[in-house]
């Protein structure tokens, strides 16, 4: 079987995926020997691959179970995933909470782990944390200090950054006003930091979320180079709300970790929509850039 730069899947069967790949690719022009779609049959020129399955769970997670099949195979080096929906795949016996935890359990090696970092041009947010109800967000010295290690590897390595500088949103309002709301930032953000900052992984303390995403706000829309490489964020909405605040169209979830660097647009399912043709596809066309200069 000949080799491909990316695949990209259809995503759900009801969703608005099939819409976002045909504009994204009518768009990019991509050459035809650099992609491969994998799920539904759509009329592009693009080689495809079908996979034939009526339960619509099943059929997203086939499709990532076959990219991730020729991923290990050395077929294709990237993937870019359409949206589908976690209570969909729940349906059909497939309990995950998202594509991110599907790609782990079938392309992690030993020791690793996926983490979900979104990109928007200069602006890049890891979540240390996924999907979690808030109340069981929990984080462990060990933990930031393993995730950060992956973040650092790929700013230095995919990003070509030579000293990344990573700055850190408080677990607490106001960074736990020195324990007073909540000992997270003494007890495990602070020393993590430590640690990080002995192995030559330039992270700054944490600080307070709302201050540093509005200097962050401040610069992305200005047009100015966000000054931090990276943000930490404590917990999903911590990091997506300012993200799709300050750049909806442009964020491109990435997952990272992997030895296969994996893309998505922000947008979900958007059932309301889909069939309709006026799906935006601007994240589309940005996830799909992001894989192909990542691969």
């Amino acid at each position: 079987m000949k080799k491909y730069k990316i695949a990209i899947t259809t995503g759900d069967k009801k969703g608005i995926g099939k819409e976002l790949v045909i504009k994204a690719l009518d768009y990019l022009k991509l050459s035809l020997d650099d992609v491969l779609i994998i799920g539904e049959k759509l009329d592009l020129a693009y080689d495809f691959i079908e996979i034939d399955e009526k339960d619509n769970g099943t059929f997203c997670y086939k499709t990532l179970e076959k990219a991730s099949s020729l991923a290990q195979q050395g077929i294709i080096k990237g993937i870019v995933t359409s949206p589908v929906s976690k209570e969909e795949l729940h349906k059909s016996g497939y309990i995950y909470n998202g594509q991110t935890e599907i790609l782990e359990k079938l392309l992690a090696k030993e020791n690793q782990k996926a983490q979900m970092l979104f990109i928007a041009d200069s602006l890049r947010v890891m979540l240390l944390t996924r999907h979690l109800p808030l109340k069981e967000v929990y984080l462990t010295v060990d933990d930031v200090v393993f995730k950060v290690e992956i973040l650092n590897k790929f700013l230095i390595e995919k990003c070509k950054i030579e000293k990344p500088l990573i700055a850190f949103c408080a677990f607490n309002p106001h960074a736990g006003e020195n324990g007073i709301l909540g000992r997270e930032e003494i007890e495990i953000l602070n020393p993590a930091v430590e640690i990080l900052n002995s192995k030559g992984i330039n992270v700054l303390k944490p600080v307070s979320a709302d201050a540093l995403f509005a200097k962050v706000g401040k610069d992305y829309l200005g047009g100015k180079k966000v000054r931090y490489d990276a943000i930490l964020a404590c917990y999903h909405d911590q990091g997506l709300c300012p993200v799709k605040a300050l750049a909806m169209q442009k964020a491109i979830n990435t997952t990272i970790g992997l030895d296969v660097v994996r893309t998505s647009p922000s947008s979900g399912t958007a059932y309301d929509i889909a069939g309709k043709n006026i799906a935006n596809p601007e994240s589309m066309i940005e996830a799909v850039k992001l894989a192909v200069s990542l691969s």
